[in-house]
């Protein structure tokens, strides 16, 4: 890693997105590696399918149970998490762009005004009639008393994660504010994301295109790899708090 210290040591603003690699040291698995979970289960994405949910009240009642056991309920921030956290209250200017809605950003420390949250969070529920928001524990907890497929207490609709699925159209504002903090650093950080999920991957273009340096933290090749300036394939958990180390060094 040594060799390509130069890219970022002198950075004095920073934006990182962050995918479900960043995850999965701290026991969440990602999604299309090799223990993925659509990868060990391809029927599973059609629960992350906003169509489907919709039109197959059989499969809301399986993403509920899904829900109760997920594993970021009692995730902890891994080291990577935690080395980000350590920048973004450092001298360096930091925004944290994230794919993941387990908030172990937050968790570990990064103020919540520099996380920007693509896909939303899964500690809330949403009414896809009215847009009425409340607390995912609330709605888990009628879960386990006998609700199979618990409905809106305002207007009797849908309630889903408060998750960005696919089908669904990213929150423009969250994204015009990530494209500004893509487009206005020295160094962008891309880790543990294939990079495959549109617009989010777009970000690295964005950031190249106005002159930052692109580093890409991955374990395997993604789509961005011929504009990235560095490609590390050491492990995030590793490899994320040395880059801090640099950048605070």
């Amino acid at each position: 890693m040594g060799r390509v210290t130069e890219v970022w040591a002198r950075a004095r603003s920073v934006t990182v997105l962050t995918g479900a690699g960043i995850s999965t040291d701290s026991g969440i698995p990602d999604f299309r590696g090799p223990a993925g979970l659509w990868t060990r289960n391809p029927a599973a994405e059609r629960m992350a399918t906003y169509q489907h949910y919709l039109a197959d009240p059989e499969l809301r009642q399986r993403s509920w149970q899904a829900r109760l056991g997920h594993p970021a309920w009692t995730a902890a921030p891994n080291a990577a998490h935690l080395a980000l956290a350590s920048l973004a209250v450092s001298q360096v200017s930091t925004w944290v762009i994230t794919q993941n809605i387990d908030r172990l950003h937050h968790k570990a420390g990064t103020p919540a005004d520099r996380v920007l949250e693509l896909h939303g969070t899964m500690y809330e529920v949403v009414c896809v009639s009215c847009a009425d928001r409340s607390a995912m524990t609330d709605a888990l907890a009628r879960v386990r008393a006998g609700e199979a497929d618990p409905a809106c207490l305002s207007c009797g609709g849908v309630l889903k994660s408060a998750t960005v699925m696919f089908g669904q159209p990213l929150d423009q504002q969250v994204f015009a504010r990530a494209a500004a903090a893509a487009a206005g650093c020295e160094l962008f950080l891309a880790i543990g994301s294939t990079l495959t999920v549109e617009p989010a991957a777009s970000l690295c273009a964005v950031a190249a295109d106005a002159g930052a340096s692109l580093v890409i933290v991955n374990r395997d090749p993604t789509p961005y790899d011929r504009v990235a300036t560095a490609i590390i394939r050491t492990p995030i958990g590793d490899a994320v708090p040395a880059i801090v180390a640099d950048l605070l060094g």
